[in-house]
């Protein structure tokens, strides 16, 4: 998760809102991403969107089943439906989000009961920071 916020800096240093985002598989980190969607002009350029790519064409296959996602916040319904997607093993992630989560907060993307995959989900690591992060980018903003 540590490295998710590094990653979170990198987006806020650019002007991004800072939500970072790691991909691990066998222990060692295959994808990194930050929210990139002013940087890139892309709507779909969410941290956990770029690190699950990177991901892909590290490991040289789509599905990333027996990675891990790291993330600071918990994913939007796109970013869910992704790691869903990917078949992503185990979801880690700091603070919830109130106004779009899409693992328990808003919606119930990851392990809907309508759907086949099942992901691990640990929530609320380094919540404080992660949440610290945005709440201070989004002060700033006003």
């Amino acid at each position: 998760m540590v490295e998710a916020l590094g990653c979170a800096q990198r987006a806020l240093d650019a002007g991004e809102v800072p939500v970072g985002a790691v991909v691990v598989c066998a222990g060692r980190i295959v994808g990194r991403g930050w929210n990139r969607n002013l940087t890139d002009n892309d709507p779909a350029a969410h941290a956990e969107i770029v690190a699950l790519r990177e991901a892909g064409r590290n490991v040289g296959n789509h599905r990333l089943g027996d990675c891990e996602l790291f993330a600071t916040i918990e994913p939007c319904a796109m970013c869910a439906g992704a790691a869903v997607h990917a078949r992503v093993r185990r979801l880690v992630y700091g603070a919830d989000d109130p106004k779009a989560g899409a693992v328990h907060s808003v919606l119930e993307v990851v392990n809907h009961p309508s759907l086949n995959h099942r992901m691990e989900v640990t929530s609320g690591v380094l919540a404080g920071r992660s949440a610290e992060m945005l709440q201070e980018f989004f002060r700033k903003r006003r």
